[in-house]
């Protein structure tokens, strides 16, 4: 483990309680998904973006141009989301903190992502309801960066 693993799995860990809401409805879902999709123009490249709550896939799209294979994305980084209670890339962090694999955790690769693109949907007093997802930027903090700034944008005081 370095200390920078350490400092980065801490500042991710800062990051979802900072993104925490104190209420989300389906209403709230739509409105976060369509923020997410606007804030992806800044991009060329095509994504796909989804948000569950309580298991259930509350938003959904898939830009034009997007691959078939972002819908395998996404399962894979909701895995991850939803197993470890952490964004996909906050266990990334926590992977090399303790020196372990996917495999070493009993983990199967096609199953799980450990790349950023999935975060945890957390509500203020009751925790974890769902995940956020995106997927298709050509560098998994692009997709990560994509949610975080989308929820900063939408919890800002109108």
């Amino acid at each position: 483990m370095s200390k920078s693993d350490r400092q980065e799995f801490e500042r991710l860990g800062q990051e979802e309680k900072n993104l925490t809401f104190q209420s989300f409805s389906r209403a709230d879902a739509l409105s976060l998904g369509l923020t997410i999709l606007d804030y992806s123009k800044k991009f060329s490249d095509p994504i796909a973006v989804e948000i569950t709550i309580n298991g259930l896939v509350v938003f959904r799209h898939f830009t034009d141009g997007s691959m078939a294979d972002s819908e395998y994305w996404l399962e894979r980084k909701r895995n991850s989301v939803e197993l470890m209670g952490m964004s996909s890339l906050r266990f990334r962090s926590w992977l090399a903190v303790f020196g372990q694999t996917l495999k070493e955790r009993l983990l199967n690769p096609q199953d799980y992502a450990t790349f950023g693109g999935g975060f945890p949907l957390l509500l203020e007093g009751t925790g974890m309801i769902g995940s956020i997802c995106v997927s298709g930027l050509p560098d998994d903090l692009e997709d990560h960066a994509c949610i975080v700034e989308s929820i900063r944008q939408m919890q800002q005081p109108s």
